[in-house]
């Protein structure tokens, strides 16, 4: 016998499925409508919890509910559209609304005058676009306008905060990024960044941030609109999802050069640079990630890295993390430190070289390109690279150059050709049997990998002609 819980689901979602009579689709008779309505209530308040939403799925309602869409009663589309809002947070039922057809009347749906019934749809917009398959039928059904067209209902918070939502998701999809930019959504989005509740603005400038990634034009538009002191000012918040995505956008704003003068005079660089020592991994490594062009287009990066008191040995501290993409971040912005030779000088003070050879043996191809961009650039210093090979760091570099990954074999080259300039450092490699993986790049397209491959191969040669001719004296 079915217990009472199972006995509930059953009985609403043959109500969806035969609302009038055993059998009968939906007629359109208002009493038919009641009843889906009634089922559909059900199994809302139902959905609230994960065990429910698995339940659900197991019996099969969800294609029901992707038929009740095309129904035009508002009373009905609103439980409906709000059960598979509050379930779409589930992968599997994110995967049924794409493959059911339905992200086609959801976006139908946003262009009812209806702000409860837009709020549902724009809500499951927002979590179903977690897929890129689904972003581009949003934009195939022409569901991004509407959505631009939404940002002007400051008023309904609850509203605001779906319809951002969707925007920072559909705006991941760079197509959909350019076409947000058509509409001018990175203005009003700019202009929601002052009295807005912490959700919302998390997925305000969620969206900015992908819309600067994405495009130049967009990140001048920011500028413009007069989007980046409010975005640096947001940097001394507490809200790690927040700080998240502010990280994101300055770090990709930074890439103009007029923008990076605006995040200087606010202070920005030394923002982010206090946000390495946030307890969340993730403020941490996307810090360093946006310090990283900051640094490559600030003027006077050197004095300004200098200026910020215990930035160097903070930045060196983080080499210990045991987080991969903390690790990796914070190598590339290492790489970008050390072309300062007297930052590169405190760096190695610090204790940068052995730290950086303690991560040499990795099979992360993501920290392998970075950690050698880092290496690559500390050897500039005096002793390090004869540092690098008494710390064991070469042989385990030589490695690097069995990967798939040629932006790996490119950092790899550069790095294999610094520390080359060590005769002892050679000696490894070649026992190493660095030669051989060398030669078949000599040949590559990518200019700087047959370079540094050359370059790598030659001091190599040159210590074994030199070995020869001392054996004949």
């Amino acid at each position: 016998m079915l217990r009472p819980e199972k006995r509930l689901w059953t009985l609403e979602v043959d109500l969806l499925i035969n609302p009038g009579r055993p059998s009968s689709p939906v007629t359109g008779e208002r009493s038919d409508l009641d009843v889906a309505r009634s089922a559909a209530l059900g199994l809302w308040s139902c959905s609230k919890s994960r065990k429910n939403k698995i339940a659900l799925l197991r019996t099969g309602a969800v294609p029901q509910l992707g038929k009740l869409l095309q129904c035009d009663s508002d009373t009905v589309l609103i439980p409906v559209v709000g059960t598979l809002q509050e379930c779409a947070s589930e992968k599997s039922y994110q995967e049924l609304i794409q493959s059911e057809g339905m992200v086609e009347h959801l976006v139908k749906r946003l262009k009812k005058q209806n702000e409860e019934l837009q709020r549902h749809c724009a809500s499951a917009i927002f979590k179903c676009a977690e897929s890129d398959a689904t972003r581009t039928l949003v934009r195939k059904y022409e569901g991004l306008d509407p959505l631009v067209s939404l940002l002007s209902k400051t008023s309904n918070k609850d509203l605001l905060c779906a319809v951002t939502g969707a925007v920072w998701k559909c705006s991941k999809n760079a197509l959909n990024a350019t076409r947000f930019k058509e509409l001018k959504a990175i203005e009003q989005l700019v202009a929601l960044l002052s009295n807005q509740p912490e959700e919302v603005l998390v997925n305000v400038v969620g969206g900015l941030g992908e819309c600067a990634a994405h495009d130049p034009d967009s990140r001048a538009s920011i500028r413009k609109a007069g989007g980046l002191v409010p975005l640096v000012q947001l940097l001394t918040g507490t809200n790690h999802s927040l700080l998240i995505n502010t990280t994101k956008v300055v770090g990709a704003c930074a890439l103009d050069a007029d923008s990076m003068i605006v995040i200087d005079k606010q202070d920005g660089v030394r923002l982010l640079w206090s946000l390495l020592k946030s307890v969340n991994t993730e403020v941490q490594a996307c810090a360093a990630w946006a310090i990283c062009p900051c640094i490559e287009n600030a003027k006077d990066a050197g004095e300004l890295v200098r200026s910020f008191v215990g930035g160097l040995e903070l930045i060196v501290g983080l080499l210990k993390s045991d987080d991969l993409e903390v690790l990796a971040a914070v190598c590339a912005a290492i790489a970008k430190i050390a072309k300062d030779e007297e930052n590169l000088g405190v760096l190695t003070d610090h204790g940068v070289v052995p730290l950086l050879a303690k991560l040499a043996i990795t099979d992360s191809d993501h920290l392998r390109i970075h950690l050698c961009d880092a290496i690559a650039r500390c050897c500039m210093w005096r002793n390090n690279r004869i540092a690098f090979g008494q710390a064991s760091a070469v042989a385990p570099l030589v490695s690097y150059l069995q990967s798939s990954d040629s932006l790996v074999h490119r950092s790899t080259a550069c790095a294999l050709h610094q520390l080359s300039k060590d005769p002892g450092n050679c000696i490894t490699m070649h026992e190493a049997g660095v030669v051989q993986s060398l030669l078949s790049m000599v040949g590559s397209t990518d200019e700087v990998l047959q370079e540094a491959a050359a370059g790598c191969i030659g001091n190599i040669r040159h210590l074994a002609l030199a070995n020869e001719k001392a054996k004949f004296k």
